[in-house]
């Protein structure tokens, strides 16, 4: 029985089971190629070895095809960070808080509440019942009650400004949580579209490799084919 010397392992096999390299797969190619450098399409090797080659190749993607989810995720976690699209760390930050902003919003809170209302309401109703009424209209301050007049003006002139700089300080807390909630749907919208490409490049690549399988299997049947006939030819 004729024999060769196979170029990967330098071994003896039979003739019948002689492969040249012009007749594997490019990717089964570099996978021997990656262990014997020097291999190339006019060297032999047995079809013992390119069957082993053809299942290392087969293991090797279907490892990538598991590892790519994780690497997408982490492109997708290093798009985020680099953009600085995480609601939770755009949350954390806080414009600093004057001494006169929070009394600002103390007296405005007071000023708008019914507790304020009902108080201010009886000083006025105890004020013009103590001048025209308990005093007979001759008290400091007789109808048609000047100085309380005077009071409330200047209340409503001090009071004014008062509300006006705590709704600056709302519109500023509303600008700060418009630009969260626009940051979370930016980075939401981000998100969903690394998904439908990583689903996509899952679909590309799960085919691809689907299809280089069925090949590497109707190879290895030719190649079992092949070797019954010559077999059965030689019987």
């Amino acid at each position: 029985m004729e024999n060769f010397t196979s170029d990967i392992s330098g071994k003896l096999f039979p003739v019948e089971d002689r492969v040249p390299g012009r007749s594997v797969r490019n990717g089964v190619l570099k996978e021997i190629q990656k262990d014997h450098p020097g291999f190339s399409e006019d060297h032999f090797m047995s079809a013992s070895e390119l069957n082993y080659y053809r299942q290392l190749y087969i293991q090797n993607l279907l490892s990538m095809e598991v590892g790519t989810l994780t690497e997408l995720e982490h492109t997708v976690l290093d798009n985020i960070n680099q953009n600085h699209l995480i609601a939770d760390e755009a949350s954390e930050i806080k414009n600093p808080v004057t001494r006169g902003q929070r009394w600002a919003d103390r007296i405005a809170g007071f000023g708008g509440s019914w507790k304020f209302i009902g108080t201010f309401g009886l000083f006025l109703f105890c004020w013009m019942i103590w001048n025209a009424v308990t005093l007979h209209n001759n008290g400091f301050d007789p109808y048609p009650f000047i100085l309380l007049n005077l009071i409330l003006s200047c209340l409503a002139a001090i009071q004014a400004p008062v509300i006006m700089m705590s709704q600056n300080r709302q519109e500023e807390k509303d600008r700060d949580r418009a630009k969260n909630d626009y940051m979370v749907n930016l980075k939401s919208e981000l998100e969903i579209r690394m998904l439908h490409e990583k689903i996509d490049h899952l679909i590309i690549h799960q085919q691809e490799s689907l299809l280089e399988m069925q090949q590497m299997q109707t190879d290895v049947l030719r190649d079992l084919i092949t070797q019954a006939k010559t077999h059965i030819n030689a019987a």
